[in-house]
């Protein structure tokens, strides 16, 4: 292990919710210190797309600086209900109760977590989403040891697009023997 075995509170937190609420796919810790390391960089609005039981902006928030704000969005609006909860003394965090697309509004953003397959599919969106120099973090991808990325005996159509497309500067990196996420910086 490279790194503390304690997390944030705020993150302790959201896991409590994800285990009462039933949900085994949280993000990862290294992802989730992955996202607070770029957090730390990163000034203006952050978000996250697919908030579930919030672990990833609890992660954002834990490394934003003050004056940065995260925002995220979650479908189901009983779960953001009990998300709005958990942030409700945390200033520089907004969960709002519907699609991801009702982050449009605060857009753009500095720093971009989606961890939504169907909207990664969506490059264009993305891009519109991002300011200049702005940091998307894709998250939920399996390694593969070929180019192109071959998943289930397919070719990664989303994970080929987001490392060759000429708007980003990207680099899939490995968080597990069984995981892996995008970095793509906007040019």
């Amino acid at each position: 292990m490279s790194a503390p075995a304690e997390v944030p509170a705020l993150v302790s937190s959201t896991l409590d919710l994800s285990r009462q609420r039933g949900f085994i796919t949280s993000i990862r810790n290294e992802t989730g210190r992955l996202l607070a390391s770029l957090a730390a960089s990163r000034t203006g609005t952050l978000a996250e797309l697919g908030t579930g039981c919030g672990v990833g902006s609890a992660w954002l928030s834990s490394g934003a600086p003050k004056n940065a704000r995260v925002v995220s969005a979650e479908l189901d609006p009983a779960l953001a209900g009990d998300v709005q909860k958990i942030f409700a003394d945390t200033d520089n965090v907004d969960v709002i109760a519907g699609d991801w697309s009702t982050l449009e509004q605060y857009a753009p953003f500095s720093l971009l977590f989606v961890d939504v397959r169907e909207v990664m599919q969506d490059i264009d969106v993305i891009a519109d989403l991002l300011e200049p120099g702005g940091i998307a973090v894709l998250d939920d991808f399996v390694p593969s040891a070929f180019w192109p990325p071959i998943v289930e005996g397919r070719v990664d159509t989303v994970r080929e697009q987001w490392l060759t497309d000429a708007r980003f500067a990207a680099v899939e990196m490995l968080i597990d023997v069984d995981a892996s996420l995008i970095i793509a910086t906007r040019r």
